[in-house]
């Protein structure tokens, strides 16, 4: 039976070639996994030096800002992704610098961050009060859970366009980036520019965050940004390889998600995160059982 004419989805079966040729019928599944599998190689990337450089806190304050920003964008009649963007990315730039002064930079997000979701409660009651259901064809709920599903080819071409300033970037500062993580105050004597270099990811970090909101919405960004790389970060200590097995292992979790969000009818976004969430514990749970076994078998020796 052909699906794709007859406007319903397949079943999913155990004859996995089959089920992957039925999801690939469908135009906006392709779509779906090439945005996907772009998003995750630069969350993977991206989110590895987030983790060594101890910035969980500024990706996540910097998924809500998304929020705040497309708000802002409906209520005052921009493109909400455009805004969304530019609101992150100056954000971005003030945590950083900001961060810097203070020599605090948890005090300086949480700072920022207040501010930022104070400005969202107000674009909120503005959007609610004013402008939803008027046709702009804004959606709060896609902001804020993504909707992968349903990217157009406009959005894929942003994502291509942005990931890859992204990836080139990355190439251009990998190296010094990495130094200055592992030891800014070494890497500083040494004449690298870690201050600059620490904008500059932010702003990196900025971007990501933004694209990457389309797809898995503001609420589970995260999720995707860090999970994968801490499941890197935990297995194992070289950079080189803890930076591919960051972007595989978010890959293959993106297209995991999206195709039980597929077959089974729920959220890709949800499935993702959950999926990421899983991959954690069970790295994380098993490393601990490792520990605990040896420490076992040394005391047993002694």
């Amino acid at each position: 039976m052909n699906f794709v004419l007859a406007g319903i989805l397949p079943p999913f079966s155990l004859n996995l070639v089959h089920d992957v040729q039925s999801m690939l019928l469908y135009g906006f599944m392709r779509q779906a996994f090439l945005a996907g599998t772009i998003l995750s190689v630069i969350a993977g990337l991206v989110g590895y030096f987030v983790v060594l450089r101890h910035q969980a806190f500024a990706g996540e304050s910097l998924s809500d800002v998304t929020f705040t920003g497309a708000l802002g964008g409906a209520v005052f009649g921009f493109n909400p992704f455009l805004s969304l963007l530019v609101t992150t990315v100056l954000v971005a730039l003030g945590m950083g610098g900001f961060g810097e002064r203070l020599k605090g930079r948890d005090v300086a997000i949480g700072t920022v961050l207040s501010w930022v979701l104070g400005l969202g409660v107000l674009f909120l009651s503005l959007f609610t009060t004013s402008v939803s259901g008027t046709g702009t064809g804004f959606s709060g709920v896609t902001v804020l859970f993504g909707n992968i599903l349903g990217i157009t080819s406009d959005q894929l071409s942003t994502i291509i366009i942005i990931s890859g300033l992204v990836v080139l970037a990355l190439i251009c500062i990998g190296r010094p980036l990495l130094f200055a993580s592992l030891d800014p105050d070494v890497a500083a004597a040494r004449g690298i520019p870690v201050r600059a270099l620490g904008l500059i990811f932010m702003v990196l970090l900025a971007l990501t965050v933004s694209e990457a909101t389309m797809a898995v919405g503001a609420l589970l960004v995260f999720a995707l940004l860090l999970l994968p790389a801490a499941i890197a970060h935990q297995t194992t200590s070289r950079p080189s390889t803890a930076i591919i097995l960051s972007a595989l292992l978010a890959v293959l979790i993106t297209w995991l998600g999206i195709t039980i969000g597929f077959y089974s009818g729920l959220p890709s976004s949800v499935c993702i995160s959950l999926l990421a969430f899983v991959a954690y514990i069970v790295v994380v749970g098993s490393t601990h059982l490792r520990r605990i076994r040896q420490r076992v078998y040394v005391v047993a020796q002694n």
